[in-house]
């Protein structure tokens, strides 16, 4: 049975990245919090180009309404449809 592949634009921590977090010199809270800041990152990017705007121009109001949007593609047109597998 093959396993079902993540495509990369929803691959939001490499396995080299999390080799790197795991091989820091940091507690497990701390590379806890560095892979959902690498995470985030890669999401925050995504929402920006959605959006056609630089990261640090993005504002909480457009983040709210892009989960908002993902949700409902997830809920009317199955998980496969939208951009976060969860």
């Amino acid at each position: 049975m093959e396993l079902p592949t993540q495509q990369p634009s929803t691959q939001f921590l490499t396995l080299e990245e999390s080799a790197k977090v795991d091989t820091a010199l940091l507690s497990l809270p701390e590379k806890f919090l560095a892979r959902l800041t690498i995470s985030s990152l890669r999401l925050l990017k995504h929402i920006a180009r959605d959006y056609s705007v630089a990261i640090e121009d993005l504002t909480a109001e457009q983040i709210i309404r892009w989960f908002e949007k993902d949700a409902q593609i997830r809920r009317e047109q199955g998980i496969e449809a939208s951009y976060l597998k969860w």
